[in-house]
């Protein structure tokens, strides 16, 4: 299709989804995700109906650029959780149970899948469930923000779920290149430490320099601009210029470097918000411009879930028990570590549950595990299999979470009626 073509497509169809499923109160993530598998290459765009549907896996990933914009942007918005004064609340609670619920996730992701390597050794080898346990760390930012947002969440649970997700990123980072330096040791018989220790550190420092900078820079050029338009304009194209940067790699030597885009971004509004005094009301601003973006953006990333992966039973039987003990870790982790810091009961029941989506990071990890050859085609489809399932259901499970946490309240009786009335005066207008 022409790219403004399904752009169009997409944004519609997500729009429209969000309608269908409103009876079934859905949180708008799932829905939109629901219209991209439908419109994507394997349901209608296989039909190669002109101007409906990703009628092929490339039309899909000619959009991949406005899905790393819309990565920067969410990054971007996560970094507003990073306040100092938040911080000072919340900042070590947040540190102990980001860093212990991905490592229980590994753990037990690790053990889980070694068993399932002793009764199916042709299926699975010690790299690739090595590689797995540490892609089973990474938690999606895109989709619990986008669930926080729309359901207007507040209160003590949404306020360290923002920076604990915003954290998974850094400790997956590590994690995973430590994880997956020690998989490919295993094939080849020989280490390479640099790129088992050295680069994800120098990847992480590089990150967080850049967007500490690009932070900098933004609060400086404010300064000249007097009009609140031009303001966010100007925030709109640091962000963008800060995506473009980060996509920057090169190698030393033995030495790699290379950043992360999230790391980036979210570094480069958490020094936004704490030294520009004018962050908050632009932060809001750029939070209803990227609104339709985000949406495009899930209906992209549900257009690129591959339903052939369900046609292989092995791919099957590894991924639910990948997707059960990562779910396990994630929330066992969480409850034990919450305890240990002192949270509230509400936090330790239900932080877990919110953790549990999984998309955008642990896609690139598995395509750095495409590194492994055949072997890494077997992690892809696993990976992929668990994000179908956790995209689609994990959105819904966070809602419920903060449901039943007393964090989403239901619209009152008054602002329905108020609702009702105003739409009945319209319609009066109209006649």
């Amino acid at each position: 299709m022409n790219g403004i073509i399904s752009v169009s497509v997409a944004l519609l169809a997500g729009l429209l989804m969000t309608r269908v499923f409103k009876i079934f109160k859905l949180p708008a993530v799932t829905s939109y995700l629901i219209a991209g598998v439908l419109i994507g290459p394997h349901c209608l765009g296989a039909l190669k109906l002109q101007g409906i549907g990703f009628h092929t896996a490339a039309d899909v990933e000619s959009l991949s650029m406005l899905s790393d914009v819309a990565l920067g942007f969410i990054a971007f918005s996560i970094g507003n959780e990073f306040r100092t004064s938040e911080l000072k609340k919340t900042g070590k609670q947040a540190l102990i149970i980001g860093i212990f619920q991905a490592l229980t996730a590994t753990l037990l992701v690790d053990l889980a899948l070694y068993v399932v390597h002793l009764m199916m050794p042709d299926k699975l080898s010690v790299p690739q469930l090595i590689t797995l346990g540490a892609i089973a760390t990474a938690t999606a930012p895109a989709a619990t923000l986008m669930v926080v947002r729309q359901y207007k969440a507040k209160g003590p649970l949404t306020r360290l779920l923002l920076p604990i997700v915003a954290l998974d990123d850094a400790v997956g980072l590590i994690v995973f290149a430590v994880s997956f330096g020690i998989a490919k040791t295993l094939m080849v018989g020989s280490a390479d430490m640099a790129s088992i220790f050295l680069n994800p550190l120098i990847e992480i420092a590089c990150s967080l320099g850049l967007g500490a900078v690009m932070g900098c820079i933004l609060t400086w050029l404010e300064k000249f601009f007097n009009s609140n338009t031009n303001r966010l304009n100007l925030t709109i194209a640091v962000v963008l210029l800060t995506v473009a940067l980060s996509t920057i790699s090169f190698s030393a030597g033995p030495v790699h470097i290379a950043f992360s885009s999230l790391l980036t971004c979210m570094m480069l509004g958490t020094v936004f918000c704490n030294i520009c005094p004018l962050s908050e009301n632009l932060m809001e601003a750029a939070d209803k411009w990227t609104s339709p973006l985000f949406a495009v953006f899930f209906v992209v990333s549900g257009a690129a879930l591959e339903l052939g992966v369900f046609t292989d039973s092995a791919i099957v039987v590894i991924g639910i028990v990948y997707i059960i003990f990562r779910s396990l870790g994630k929330y066992f982790g969480s409850f034990a570590s919450a305890k240990v810091t002192k949270c509230s009961k509400e936090i330790c029941r239900y932080l877990g549950i919110t953790l549990l989506p999984q998309a955008g990071v642990a896609l690139g990890m598995c395509a750095t595990a495409m590194q492994l050859g055949a072997e890494g085609h077997l992690i892809r489809n696993i990976t992929l299999f668990a994000v179908l399932i956790y995209e689609l259901f994990g959105p819904l499970m966070t809602k419920m979470a903060l449901t039943a946490a007393g964090e989403i309240t239901p619209m009152s009786e008054e602002v329905k009626n108020r609702r009702v009335t105003l739409l009945e005066k319209v319609k009066k207008e109209d006649k």
